[in-house]
């Protein structure tokens, strides 16, 4: 997805991906919750540092949702992300960038395995 021709910004390699998560609720840090949000967002790339995805829902920057991470290879993980970035994508779809928020190193090596998997095929 192109975010208005930004320049690259990226610290880890994008990994195509193909995930579809709920989120039923949004959050900031200082206690303001949004709740029976009903959004789906459809993943289409991850890296050790976050995903991209695009969603139909109008989704603020800067709140924070939980998600689980589950590869085909059977690898999963849950995370708290961060919404840090919107554009426009095709027809009625938004494309966004979030950040993994506190990530342990070794569910980060999760991204490192699924790499490694995509190579194998």
């Amino acid at each position: 997805m192109d975010f208005n021709n930004n320049r690259e910004r990226r610290r880890y390699k994008r990994l195509p991906i193909d995930l579809t998560l709920e989120i039923d609720e949004i959050f900031k840090q200082d206690n303001v919750i949004v709740g029976n949000i009903g959004a789906s967002i459809s993943v289409f790339d991850i890296s050790k540092s976050g995903i991209g995805f695009v969603s139909e829902a109008n989704l603020p920057i800067g709140y924070y949702f939980r998600g689980n991470i589950n590869f085909s290879n059977g690898d999963f993980f849950r995370v708290v992300i961060q919404i840090i970035r919107s554009g426009i994508a095709e027809g009625n779809l938004k494309a966004y960038g979030a950040e993994f928020v506190g990530l342990a190193p070794f569910l980060a090596d999760k991204v490192d395995h699924y790499e490694r998997s995509l190579m194998a095929k």
